[in-house]
């Protein structure tokens, strides 16, 4: 099973990716991390990539196109896809049926996280992580059992992310109003997309989202 993970900055495609790959098996395809591995790789599509982001230009999305395919060819015989971060436009989205296409493969659902963006606003800015093993916590909605101290780990240093702020958030929603979300007409014109509520609990979110994929 193939399927694309969409929904804005923060709304938790990264932490349901990381539930399937554990209990389904799936392969999280993130163009952003297998740019980044190529490239130390020294693949074939790792050296083009590289030469173009030292020239200071944009890695073109045929380039994207031929990383994507390589890990695809990669996989284990059976092993589901779950796109995070492509395909963001309409050029791509057909890039993708292609690949896919060429390795006997479809697309099954497109799945959007839909939020409520003054919530997600909110969510984003107050949270911060333990500085050593990363546990997550939130201003608001989960601060750490002892004041300071990582329930975790014990340890007593805390981080943000410099764009976690109100400001970065709001302009990341914007760009993917204006950039990603109209992919979606393409993808509901062939019945491939189901909506779930990202501002529920994760594990609701989790379940709505399994119910989707049990359906086949």
């Amino acid at each position: 099973m193939n399927i694309i993970l969409l929904g804005p900055p923060g709304a938790g495609k990264g932490t349901q990716a990381n539930r399937l790959v554990e209990e389904r098996g799936m392969v999280q395809l993130s163009t952003g991390d297998m740019l980044r591995a190529a490239v130390k790789a020294g693949t074939p599509v790792g050296l083009k990539a590289k030469a173009i982001m030292e020239s200071g230009g944009l890695v073109s999305d045929a380039v994207v196109s031929e990383l994507i395919g390589d890990k695809l060819d990669s996989l284990p015989s059976g092993a589901g896809a779950i796109f995070d971060g492509y395909p963001r436009t309409a050029a791509q989205a057909e890039s993708l049926d292609t690949i896919l296409t060429e390795r006997g493969r479809q697309l099954d659902h497109v799945i959007e996280l839909v939020v409520d963006e003054d919530a997600l606003v909110d969510r984003i800015e107050g949270r911060f992580t333990c500085a050593k093993c990363g546990e997550g916590y939130h201003d608001r909605y989960k601060q750490p059992k002892v004041a300071g101290v990582c329930d975790v780990c014990g340890a007593v240093e805390f981080k943000r992310r410099p764009d976690d702020n109100a400001e970065t958030v709001r302009t990341r929603l914007a760009e993917y109003r204006a950039k990603t979300a109209p992919i979606l007409p393409i993808y509901e014109t062939r019945g491939l997309v189901s909506r779930v509520d990202g501002m529920a609990d994760i594990g609701e979110v989790s379940a709505a989202i399994e119910a989707i994929l049990d359906r086949g």
